[in-house]
């Protein structure tokens, strides 16, 4: 199913492996299903989910850039490491507060572990794979990791409803156990072959936000890259998580729906991530990952003229969309970082405005849920994305006709986009 083909070398192969295992069990939030529901068991109004939410997004912004740099000048290991140790304490929190405190002190936690993973971790791979030869492989390896993370999820979240009816927390503390096993995965990881190319680990950390903004600026291409992901990162998570929960509960659909419904979402989700490669070569990585973002955008506009079943059906070519541009992605902003010493840096900057906009369309969301109109906001999130796709296409073309060919990262990423 995932279409597993390991590089030759047996190092590479085992820290593949260990990288595969670290993304299945970080990955593995069991809660995701029902936080909704269960934050409203205990007691909390759609304005203060939907605020923590916002809150969350925040605080992950503000994270995001110190968290990068500290990767970047330290090393990625351990910020994996220590992302994996912080979810620990963020999803045992709920078992023992189970309240509005309880709940945004979780998810600030949660924002904190996943912005010590969210650079560090695509980072690491890259940087290990090219310094180990097999460079090639990055694409795959990071598509097939990201559908072995969905493949837990996929056993789980269907009786994810049933185990909080059995015992309320236990969502939580079984997301507790998966992210210890993370941190054993971390903590096997090599270091990279030749070391790091910081060399002067005592120099300001300003320093490295100078010169990641620095780099950011002389690539017109890589910021409109960065826009384009943000739309795409966008879409998926207001879908999979902010609205997913409110689409079904509209189509009247019981609780013990949603995981399944989640399950099969991610066996589509996993299908597409282990296969990017294909749509990738027949159009190119730019025009795979504009693509991919117009039709889920369409998707969440069909979602409210749609029956129950058809909107499950809809959810899922929603899933196999996200599956295939994540690791097109990924690629591609790897492929135009012009300096990889502030590699992890602005992955993170684009996280940082990622969640800036997930914490604004979050507000706005909880508006239209508390006026009752959440088909309003999903034709606005349709069009909106549509509209903005058209113009980043024209501006993309623009500075690809005028791009110069004096640094070798940008000819490479020209040649990758029209291959």
């Amino acid at each position: 199913m995932l279409g597993l083909r390991l590089p030759a070398n047996p190092a590479v192969r085992r820290t593949v492996r260990l990288t595969y295992g670290f993304q299945f069990f970080f990955g593995l939030l069991l809660w995701v299903p029902i936080f909704y529901q269960y934050q409203k068991l205990v007691g909390l109004s759609d304005g203060e989910i939907f605020g923590i939410q916002s809150i969350y997004y925040i605080v992950f912004c503000l994270l995001e850039i110190p968290t990068g740099m500290i990767a970047d000048r330290f090393d990625y290991r351990t910020s994996l490491a220590a992302g994996a140790g912080v979810l620990v304490a963020a999803n045992l929190v709920p078992v023992f507060l189970g309240s509005y405190t309880g709940f945004l002190v979780h998810f600030v936690l949660i924002a904190l572990a996943r912005s010590l993973v969210s650079g560090a971790q695509s980072a690491y791979l890259y940087e290990y794979l090219h310094a180990s030869g097999s460079g090639e492989h990055y694409l795959r390896v990071e598509g097939v990791g990201r559908a072995f993370s969905l493949v837990g999820k996929i056993v789980y979240w269907p009786v994810i409803g049933l185990l909080m009816t059995w015992n309320l927390p236990s969502p939580y503390w079984l997301t507790a156990i998966n992210a210890a096993v993370a941190l054993a995965f971390a903590l096997k990881l090599p270091a990279i072959p030749g070391g790091r190319r910081v060399k002067d680990k005592t120099a300001s950390l300003l320093a490295g936000v100078g010169g990641a903004l620095s780099a950011l600026r002389s690539s017109r291409w890589l910021m409109l890259l960065m826009v384009q992901g943000i739309a795409m990162f966008t879409l998926v998570r207001i879908c999979q998580v902010n609205l997913f929960q409110p689409i079904l509960e509209s189509k009247t659909l019981s609780v013990n729906w949603y995981g399944a419904v989640l399950a099969a979402m991610t066996v589509f989700e996993a299908l597409g991530a282990a296969r990017p490669h294909r749509l990738r070569r027949a159009i190119g990585p730019v025009g795979s990952v504009f693509t991919l973002t117009i039709v889920m955008a369409l998707c969440l506009g069909l979602v409210v003229f749609v029956g129950s079943f058809p909107t499950v059906l809809v959810l899922c070519v929603f899933a196999v969309a996200t599956g295939i541009s994540f690791p097109v992605q990924k690629q591609l902003l790897n492929d135009s970082i012009p300096d990889s010493r502030y590699r992890a840096t602005l992955l993170s900057m684009e996280s940082i405005v990622d969640r800036a906009v997930c914490a604004l369309v979050a507000v706005a969301l909880g508006a239209y849920l508390a006026a009752g109109q959440l088909n309003e906001f999903l034709v606005l999130t349709a069009v909106v994305t549509c509209v903005v796709m058209g113009l980043l296409a024209v501006l993309l073309l623009a500075v690809r006709k005028h791009r110069s060919d004096r640094r070798p990262v940008a000819r490479e990423t020209v040649s990758a986009s029209s291959a």
